[in-house]
């Protein structure tokens, strides 16, 4: 008993808390004492314990013994089982965050999908007026391919001399779903005839709009969301047989595929064959970086085993078909195989042939690498090896293979829509959306937006640009350096912008003069005049003063205008004045009816901006952008009902449901009478006046009404002007303000004229209002006469305004012989 009271253990303390120096003091003497007393019990434990050959030190031997790295060891294990607790914790929340991660964002809104922007849809009609060549440009922007020997099948067409056969794609609008449909039809003398469809219609058939732009988020991704039953079976297949044919068996990543991978890589000394699942690869495009490393690569394993637990196998591959990066345009990234189609085949999913399909598969390895724009032999080669995966696969049959390993890549030239293809369209059109939508909105919501602009109307006019900048510079050399262009065209009848320019280069996405370049009108200011005149009784066969008029400003000096040829006419009937656009008869005109009458007059036409009330104003002391000023005229071409410009038909969500739809806003602001008597006066701007030019490119049969402009030392070129169905405002002018050899009718009226002679245009015929009277009119005299007098006009005038007084043929004093040669 004695011997288990003195064993080490019970001395020995080591894991104690270090003692104050009064208790080391005290452990110190209690250790003296032990031993003293040690060495007698030593002695006692000798006596009656055996002789052993080792002698008495055994104990502290083994006391030494148990403390080695064995037991050492031992210690830590409590320490390990504490670090692994933790680790299996810190493990257990990463996956749970992880799948937190997966579940919200796949379960949310998975993408910011950028509004997609559509111009307005070709309308085919019996007695539909369009030329071969414009149904030719509108059905290339829809990409529809012409086909031989064979029936059209959707997006495609035939041909036999001027009989049309073609099957439209259907498209998704506002008033509801437009069925595919195979019409044919006849254009003869610039006309359809004929129209039947096989589906049956309402007399229209109505084609797909063409896609213009879009909106984009700030990471600039695009795509088109497709739902996996809008996906070929075909590019599934393809897509299974090239990237993760185990798809549907596998649990998120695949060690079948991964030992597939890497004996085919030893094989061939390459890397050819990737591990990845699919499931693998929509988690890294989908939530990781393209970081290349160990931690990267197992976080992206777990979530794919995550993701294919919580998800069906349908639904991550629809994620993926619309994740999927194949390309770059600019700065935009286009993803998902539904844009992929639009942009390298202009055509969407449903119609692609199975090379096509190979090819879009094929590119997923290496979208740059395999650009078939840039890299054409590459991406052959690389289409051929997935022709050759899916044969080995079954996908394809021997007989297709041979047919489809032969063809083209078929990739149209470029987009069928580019950033900048229309960008001061688009400008306006963005302009004009953020006042009901918010910028994140447009830029994630995918909506669908309908816009007014009319394909051929802008090709046309774009071209009509450019040849007339390059014909002028060419002709004036050095004196037109820089020379720009700009304008809008619109539907005179409804306000819609069919059309506009920003400037030379027509690309360009910044400044845009169309809107923001502010230039004196000049004499478009006109109208105005005219217009406060004819309502305070005035006619257009009153005799207004054009001599010299000298007005005295606020700072004490004086202005004297003069016409732009430099001599003075005397009296001249109003019509005259207007149809010759003579400064002085216009400056004395509008002090007669004063110039509030005037500010009144281009306020109510529409300019919104504080007018100058100064005698100025009458000839175009304010500055203007083209779209203001086609504002202003819109208002005379609608008969003086204010109808805002706007380039928005409607709006639709993302899967197709209206939204908002953007109707036609009027406000009458003038009465018929005075605006059909002015108008009139400016048909005769184009018949007889200073835009009789026109006649050059329009038949003088359409009755168009015009207004030539030009500024202070010709800095500035203006043209407006109307049809019974287009407006036009087109400017002219160099940026830095510099003087030109130009008028109005020697550069901005060609450019409206040519663009207009592309259109198929409608007679100017306004509709003639209750209180209007045409009555021959001698004007000296502000008499009326019999009809056809030597000295007469025939005019409309309103009602209330007709001279009382009548006079004969032979009683109207001074011959007015030179009204003659004015009016033929």
């Amino acid at each position: 008993m004695p011997s288990k009271r003195k064993t080490p253990r019970t001395e020995k303390k080591p894991a104690q808390k270090p003692k104050s120096s009064a208790a080391r003091k005290s452990s110190a003497n209690k250790k003296a004492q032990a031993s003293k007393s040690t060495p007698n019990k030593t002695v006692a434990a000798k006596k009656s314990a055996p002789r052993k050959k080792s002698g008495a030190p055994k104990q502290p031997v083994k006391n030494k013994k148990s403390t080695g790295s064995g037991g050492g060891f031992r210690r830590f294990i409590p320490l390990l089982i504490k670090v692994g607790a933790v680790l299996v914790i810190l493990a257990a929340i990463g996956v749970i965050y992880l799948d937190a991660v997966i579940t919200n964002h796949f379960e949310g809104k998975r993408w910011s999908i950028p509004a997609k922007v559509y111009a307005r849809p070709l309308e085919l009609y019996d007695g539909m007026p369009i030329t071969e060549e414009q149904l030719a440009f509108e059905l290339s922007q829809l990409n529809y391919r012409h086909v031989f020997d064979r029936e059209p099948t959707s997006g495609s067409f035939t041909t036999q001399g001027s009989h049309y056969q073609l099957a439209t794609r259907g498209f998704d609008f506002w008033e509801g779903a437009e069925a595919a449909k195979k019409v044919s039809f006849d254009i003869h003398r610039g006309r359809v005839q004929g129209l039947q469809s096989e589906q049956g219609s309402d007399g229209i058939v109505r084609m797909e709009p063409a896609l213009i732009g879009g909106i984009y988020p700030a990471h600039n991704e695009d795509r088109v969301l497709v739902k996996l039953d809008q996906v070929p079976p075909l590019l599934v297949q393809a897509l299974l047989a090239v990237e993760d044919r185990d798809f549907f068996e596998h649990f998120g990543i695949s060690p079948k595929g991964i030992a597939r991978a890497l004996v085919a890589n030893v094989t061939s000394g390459e890397v050819r064959q990737g591990g990845s699942t699919l499931t693998q690869q929509l988690v890294k495009n989908f939530y990781l970086t393209s970081e290349r490393s160990l931690t990267r690569k197992a976080t992206e394993a777990v979530m794919a085993v995550l993701l294919d637990f919580h998800y069906e196998k349908n639904d991550i591959l629809e994620a993926y078909l619309n994740e999927v990066y194949l390309g770059q345009a600019g700065k935009r990234g286009i993803h998902g195989v539904g844009l992929a189609s639009l942009y390298y085949f202009g055509q969407p999913l449903r119609e692609l042939e199975a090379h096509q399909i190979a090819l879009l598969v094929g590119i997923i390895k290496g979208p740059s690498w395999y650009d078939p724009r840039r890299n054409p032999e590459r991406s052959v080669e690389r289409r051929d090896q997935v022709l050759q995966l899916m044969l080995q696969q079954n996908v394809l049959d021997q007989r297709s293979y041979d047919v489809e390993v032969k063809k083209p890549l078929d990739v149209i030239r470029k987009p069928l829509y580019e950033d900048a293809r229309y960008p001061a369209f688009l400008d306006l059109m963005k302009r004009q959306l953020r006042r009901d939508y918010k910028d994140e909105d447009l830029r994630s919501e995918g909506l669908r937006i309908f816009t007014t602009l009319d394909p051929w109307v802008q090709n046309s006019f774009e071209n009509a640009a450019l040849n007339q900048v390059k014909s002028l510079q060419k002709q004036y050399g050095k004196k037109l350096s820089g020379l720009e262009v700009a304008g809008v065209f619109t539907s005179s009848n409804t306000g819609e912008v069919a059309a506009i320019v920003g400037g030379h280069s027509l690309r360009y996405e910044g400044f845009n003069r169309a809107l923001d370049a502010f230039r004196p009108i000049g004499s478009l200011a006109k109208p105005a005049v005219y217009l406060a005149a004819l309502e305070r009784g005035f006619t257009l066969a009153s005799i207004l003063k054009d001599e010299a008029v000298t007005h005295t400003l606020a700072n004490g000096t004086t202005w004297t205008p003069e016409n732009f040829e430099k001599e003075s006419h005397g009296e001249v009937p109003m019509m005259v004045a207007l149809a010759n656009s003579y400064n002085q008869a216009t400056v004395n005109l509008a002090m007669d009816v004063g110039i509030p009458a005037v500010v009144d007059a281009m306020t109510r036409l529409g300019v919104e901006k504080t007018l100058p009330a100064v005698p100025a104003l009458s000839l175009g002391a304010v500055s203007l952008s083209p779209f203001e000023v086609a504002q202003m005229y819109q208002t005379i071409a609608t008969e003086g009902f204010a109808t805002p410009l706007r380039t928005i038909r409607s709006v639709l969500t993302a899967d197709g449901q209206p939204l908002q739809r953007y109707e036609l806003e009027v406000e009458q602001r003038f009465q018929a009478a005075d605006i059909y008597a002015l108008t009139y006066g400016m048909q005769e701007t184009v018949r007889s006046g200073t835009a009789k030019t026109a006649s050059l490119w329009l038949s003088p049969d359409l009755n168009l009404a015009g207004k030539t402009g030009t500024s202070d030392d010709q800095r500035d070129s203006w043209f407006a002007g109307f049809s019974g169905n287009y407006l036009g405002v087109v400017w002219m002018g160099i940026d830095d303000n510099k003087p030109t050899p130009l008028t109005g009718a020697l550069g901005a009226l060609p450019v409206w004229a040519n663009t207009l002679s592309r259109q198929n245009l409608l007679p100017l015929q306004l509709a003639e209002p209750d209180n209007i009277e045409w009555v021959w009119v001698d004007p000296l005299k502000q008499a009326r006469t019999k009809a056809h007098c030597e000295n007469s006009l025939h005019l409309p005038i309103r009602k209330d305004s007709v001279p009382e007084k009548e006079i004969s043929c032979g009683g109207g004093g001074r011959a007015l012989n030179w009204f003659k040669g004015l009016f033929k």
